[in-house]
């Protein structure tokens, strides 16, 4: 387990994590750039209140492209009996 230095608004943290410290200190960019995106729009939040807003968000982001993802997979799965269908009446054509 490897640790690293990341820093999210201001303040650093060291984490530990078996990932790769570069993919770690991007997860802490991505997380920082939103806290500091919310609190650009709201000065006056606490820092607290922001970071659970921002879990929410970045939450909320993570079940769209879960759900994005589904529907993907689904539209690929109709594709995919299509395209077997057709293959079948072909081959039904070349006997």
């Amino acid at each position: 387990m490897q640790a690293v230095e990341v820093t999210i608004l201001g303040k650093k943290y060291k984490i530990k994590s078996d990932y790769p410290p570069d993919y770690i200190s991007e997860l802490a960019e991505y997380v920082d750039s939103k806290l500091t995106e919310l609190l650009k729009k709201m000065p006056s939040l606490h820092p607290l209140k922001a970071a659970i807003i921002t879990s929410i968000i970045i939450a909320d982001e993570l079940k769209r492209a879960k759900s994005e993802i589904e529907n993907t997979k689904k539209s690929l799965k109709i594709f995919e009996d299509k395209t077997e269908t057709i293959i079948k009446l072909f081959d039904e054509k070349l006997d």
